[in-house]
């Protein structure tokens, strides 16, 4: 018997998949579960039409991803530290840090999203990388001043 997946299913399919099952698994355990449908030509349609409206949500995402990097490589986020003699902080930046401070300036990005490979122990000016989407990665300028 063809069916649809509506989730995955270990072992069995992933959602989307259309796969043939014997039909005894099909009637007495997927479907009353609700995790497959039967594959006729009206429930593949749906699913097409599923599809194409994923892809397109993807694609709207990745493109505001883009905007976004583009907005964020002309910004520069000011944060205050103390720091010590040679401009040596007292404490480190960050990626919290950041995080609140473009929160500040009305724009939402997740910490764990910013890529630091060590928090900023220095004053200055420090280009961060922030991921916005699976392709898409921006540049954002954080400069540390002393308080």
């Amino acid at each position: 018997m063809k069916v649809i997946f509506l989730q995955d299913v270990k072992g069995q399919g992933k959602k989307g998949e259309v796969k043939e099952v014997s039909e005894g698994y099909a009637r007495n355990f997927l479907l009353p579960k609700g995790v497959v449908q039967i594959a006729t030509e009206g429930n593949k349609k749906a699913l097409d039409q599923m599809q194409a409206s994923a892809e397109k949500k993807k694609e709207q995402e990745k493109e505001a991803a883009k905007a976004l990097a583009a907005s964020l490589s002309e910004k520069t986020v000011v944060i205050k530290a103390k720091s010590g003699e040679g401009g040596r902080l007292f404490g480190a930046i960050t990626s919290k840090q950041i995080a609140d401070a473009l929160e500040e300036q009305k724009i939402k990005i997740d910490k764990r999203k910013i890529e630091l490979n060590e928090p900023i122990r220095t004053l200055g000016v420090t280009k961060v990388t922030v991921k916005l989407h699976t392709d898409v990665k921006g540049t954002l300028n954080v400069q540390v001043v002393e308080a």
